[in-house]
């Protein structure tokens, strides 16, 4: 009995999901060993980062607009941290494949040991917290202004970034139940305890 009609074509396969994941997966293991660029085009897409805990001394958070190396323009808040530990990491991407569909891409990290962190920045677009506490707090601080917690080297030289600009920050911060929806990560160093990833047909994202 034939099945040649049910078969899929790896080849082809490949050549779809490669693009999209592979970059996705070697972003993961660059951050896993501390090695993650700190600047680059993004690709525009969205994903999803979520933290059961996240801990962090010094602290910013200010506007900025990154730029996909197709040139689009995305509006972007970034929150900084001098030094961050991370319990109960997800990360996760959707790619969709001609004919196969969605497949998702799931990194996760820190249920054992916590994943810390070095000069992190979150680019968002979107992001809820189920708790916020925060110590030494401003509100309203210019973005050039800023001292208690980082701006990114490559955000501050950047033609989009207001020095007058409204920006927030704190001496330290701990939040709960971390649901984020990103078009970058970056950090001097990122070390992740219990790596994993998952590669997985269907919709299978972290929130």
């Amino acid at each position: 009995m034939s099945h040649r009609s049910g078969r899929t074509c790896w080849k082809r396969f490949a050549a779809v999901l490669v693009p999209g994941v592979t970059a996705a997966t070697v972003l993961g293991i660059a951050m896993a060993q501390g090695a993650l660029a700190a600047s680059f085009f993004i690709s525009g897409q969205r994903f999803q980062v979520a933290v059961d805990t996240l801990r962090s001394r010094g602290v910013s958070i200010y506007g900025m607009v990154d730029v996909s190396r197709a040139g689009a323009l995305v509006p972007v808040v970034v929150i900084g941290a001098r030094n961050a530990t991370i319990s109960g990491l997800c990360q996760s991407v959707v790619v969709q494949v001609p004919v196969l569909g969605p497949y998702t891409l799931r990194l996760t990290g820190g249920e054992q040991r916590p994943v810390e962190a070095r000069d992190l920045f979150l680019d968002v677009t979107s992001a809820t917290v189920g708790q916020a506490n925060l110590e030494g707090l401003d509100i309203g601080v210019a973005a050039g202004a800023v001292t208690k917690g980082p701006i990114s080297p490559e955000d501050r030289n950047s033609q989009f970034f207001d020095p007058n600009g409204f920006a927030q920050q704190a001496v330290s911060s701990t939040l709960t139940d971390v649901r984020v929806t990103a078009v970058a990560v970056t950090a001097a160093t990122f070390n992740v305890p219990d790596f994993g990833v998952r590669l997985k047909q269907g919709r299978h994202e972290c929130f």
